[in-house]
């Protein structure tokens, strides 16, 4: 039983944290592994400064959070600190994966799991250097607060990485594929899904055809505009960049048009998934938080420091990477949102653009690039040939007006390797996703 002193502020985080790895490359088995670690991390406020601590012994929390106070200074007024009133108190329990929970799936079935889509991989001559992963992550999260909350709750992903390359001639092309879920039965029986996807990067290997710089209308699979909108918008949005650029607080006020009126964005912990965040480490629930909603800005995320600071509320996106370090403000899944088109309506009036259907990867805040990895041009309306291009980049902002398409379809994605870097933090989870979004002008490279 944990006792907390008046005149602080007071919060303690613990993680339970189960993993497995499982990695085959070039049909040889390299890493099968299970880690089970457990960490807290605990932090004291007086109002003026914060004290920080990171611990394996959880048997010992109480004597490591009276170090904490012994370090700080008694503050009578503590609970009319403008950071502190912003804290949530909630109490909840929140056990989603108590019923299918990876620790208790045997590592044998695990490998039979990964075993089974190997030879996939291999059914196409021009495949070389196959690597598989299977990767799983269960995490048991409890946080106590000195104002009273008590919450417990779990996380879970699971998921299968396949990666090659492929050579024919002096071609040469990086495929890969992967799939990330919540429950492992869901990675069963993916065969046919597997080998239709290396079949198509195949086609692009043999197929494709180089483009000719210049701008075009595009459109951007639910994995593209979820990295857009992350990487060019959702960083963007992180409120902490704000406290010290006046610049972009000017440029960055809420209810300013920032896009098209058919664009809203919005970040939400509470979808299922590898961004599943029901309360961030500050002990604040989740939410659906508008970034643009039908073009306007409409908000921003925030830890409780931020929102003291810009004198707003709490979004739920305060978030460290594990129990080594103290919460900064992150997203969790960040999406676009869907329109009223289908896929063919959407292609229809163009007669001279690309389709891009898979990336490497995408960067950027002011300015962005994509990096595609499948694509295809479209012609007169429909679909043609797999096309090889090195980026799609554009401005922002500009990029933001200029959508003017988007599916009725939303595809949220999660995935079980990578993840989110800032600052020293990284790879944080997290997911995003979105509609087929047509833009009517990008630049193609």
């Amino acid at each position: 039983m944990i006792k907390f002193r008046e005149g602080y502020y007071a919060d303690i985080r613990i993680e339970d944290r189960f993993r497995t790895t499982i990695t085959y490359k070039a049909g040889v088995l390299e890493e099968m592994k299970t880690r089970n670690e457990k960490q807290a991390f605990l932090l004291v406020y007086d109002g003026k400064l914060w004290y920080y601590a990171s611990v394996t012994d959880v048997g010992h929390l109480q004597k490591t959070l009276d170090g904490l106070y012994a370090a700080a200074a008694a503050n009578p007024d503590i609970l009319d600190d403008p950071i502190v009133r912003r804290f949530e108190v909630n109490r909840d329990r929140l056990m989603s994966f108590s019923d299918c929970s990876v620790r208790y799936i045997p590592l044998a079935k695990k490998q039979e799991l990964l075993l089974s889509y190997l030879p996939v991989l291999t059914e196409e001559p021009a495949v070389t250097m196959p690597e598989g992963n299977y990767l799983d992550r269960n995490s048991v999260f409890h946080f106590m607060s000195s104002l009273g909350s008590d919450i417990t709750y779990d996380y879970q992903t699971c998921g299968i990485s396949l990666s090659f390359a492929m050579a024919e001639g002096e071609k040469q092309f990086h495929g890969s594929w992967s799939n990330g879920v919540t429950r492992f039965e869901e990675l069963c029986g993916l065969e046919e899904t597997v080998r239709g996807s290396v079949r198509e990067q195949a086609d692009c290997l043999r197929s494709s055809v180089p483009v000719a710089a210049g701008k075009y209308p595009v459109v951007l699979s639910p994995e593209a505009a979820g990295v857009f909108a992350h990487e060019s918008f959702g960083h963007k949005s992180e409120s902490d960049f704000m406290l010290s650029d006046e610049s972009m607080k000017e440029d960055w006020q809420l209810g300013k048009r920032v896009g098209s009126p058919i664009l809203s964005i919005a970040d939400c912990g509470s979808v299922r998934g590898s961004g599943f965040v029901p309360y961030d480490d500050e002990g604040t629930k989740a939410r659906r938080n508008y970034l643009i909603k039908n073009g306007v800005l409409a908000g921003r995320l925030h830890s409780a420091q931020t929102a003291a600071a810009l004198g707003e509320d709490l979004t739920g996106n305060a978030r460290a990477v594990d129990c080594e370090y103290e919460p900064i403000v992150r997203m969790t899944t960040t999406y676009i949102e869907g329109g009223n088109l289908t896929f063919d309506e959407l292609i229809s009036p163009i007669e001279k653009g690309y389709f891009i259907k898979s990336i490497k990867h995408g960067s950027g805040m002011s300015t962005f690039t994509i990096a595609p990895k499948v694509a295809y041009e479209i012609v007169n309306g429909r679909l043609g040939r797999p096309v090889q291009i090195s980026v799609i980049s554009g401005s922002v902002f500009e990029t933001l007006g200029l959508i003017d398409g988007l599916t009725k379809d939303v595809k949220l994605l999660s995935f079980v390797s990578g993840g989110c870097g800032k600052m020293e933090q990284y790879p944080l989870p997290v997911g995003f996703g979105g509609p087929f979004v047509r833009v009517s002008e990008m630049n193609v490279q």
